[in-house]
């Protein structure tokens, strides 16, 4: 029952979150980092209630580890966010980030000296074709697009290779860190709430140097037009409401994936949040008419596919209904 509401709570709360996320994009492109403030501020004020205790339980895992994983995640949180001020599609943005566990294991064979079956060495080439794929047909369209002259278009191509720099250098720090958090794991035990509440608390005064970019934006969502809120039934700006319900919708996802990870195994986790992802892309590219040709689906297949391929999802299933047919035999 748990699995069925994390489930639930994981498909719920992210692809809502990125209904949310794509209406704030829309009418303001350069809020990034509002919304990841605010993203912290509340999860943090969660944790410090619920999992500190108003701050009187000692954490597992010493302040100094906890000090260099959050240097790490606060800095691919920001720039995640902010490499859509960089002409970056809200579906690419998705896609590139579905590289994460390819480049985790990129990064192990490297740092760790991992050594990988065949199969997997094969999903890093069918992820990194698909992510190229879709990579060179966004491009085309930053030129179409952008291509009033040839000045404009080149100045566009070059600020949307930007954004493309951003997303790479945050997949690879992503990677980066999941490893460090694996090796404190295994020292220290797993703490996934603890790390949650840390990652989100200690990064905070980090936002005083975005400080000018964020109170900006808090003054253009005060602007935005006022809609009526049914249970309080006043009005508020729209975009605050927005936020509100991105910041709720992107707590209630962490908190299903959190709930998966205590109830599942790893490769079911990994095989929901895939799904999740896949399922975001399509509301994405239905609901907000978003474009995306023939070549971006085929990048997408491939890029999924090298995923379920990593997760050894076809071996599973196969197992299963070979245990299915044993079962059947013995009846």
């Amino acid at each position: 029952m748990n699995t069925l509401f994390a489930i639930a709570l994981v498909f719920v709360g992210c692809c809502s979150n990125v209904v949310f996320l794509e209406l704030l994009v829309r009418d303001f492109p350069g809020c990034g980092n509002i919304v990841t403030f605010a993203q912290f501020a509340f999860i943090a004020l969660e944790g410090f209630i619920f999992e500190t205790n108003f701050g009187r339980k000692k954490p597992h895992i010493p302040l100094s580890n906890y000090v260099i994983m959050v240097t790490m995640f606060f800095t691919v949180s920001v720039i995640n966010n902010y490499a859509l001020n960089f002409n970056i599609a809200m579906p690419l943005h998705m896609i590139f980030r579905s590289g994460s566990l390819i480049a985790n294991m990129i990064l192990g064979i490297i740092i760790l000296k991992k050594r990988y079956s065949a199969s997997k060495y094969l999903s890093i080439v069918l992820v990194s074709l698909g992510i190229f794929i879709c990579t060179i047909m966004s491009a085309k369209q930053v030129n179409v697009e952008k291509g009033a002259t040839e000045e404009d278009s080149f100045y566009a191509f070059m600020h949307w290779l930007l954004g493309i720099a951003m997303l790479t250098f945050a997949l690879l720090m992503s990677a980066r860190m999941g490893i460090f958090q694996e090796t404190l794991y295994k020292k220290y035990g797993k703490h996934s709430k603890e790390a949650l509440f840390y990652n989100h608390c200690l990064p905070l005064p980090g936002f005083l140097l975005l400080s000018t970019d964020i109170y900006k934006h808090a003054v253009l969502f005060s602007q935005s037009s006022p809609v009526e809120v049914p249970v309080i039934g006043h009005s508020v700006p729209v975009m605050w409401l927005y936020l509100l319900m991105n910041v709720i919708t992107q707590y209630v996802c962490i908190r299903g994936v959190f709930i998966l990870t205590t109830e599942c195994a790893s490769l079911t986790v990994t095989l929901v949040v895939t799904l999740r992802k896949f399922l975001s892309l399509i509301i994405s590219i239905l609901y907000f008419h978003n474009p995306f040709t023939a070549g971006h689906w085929v990048g997408t297949a491939v890029v999924f596919l090298g995923t379920l391929l990593y997760t050894e999802v076809w071996s599973s299933i196969r197992v299963a209904m070979k245990g299915e047919k044993a079962d059947k035999k013995a009846e």
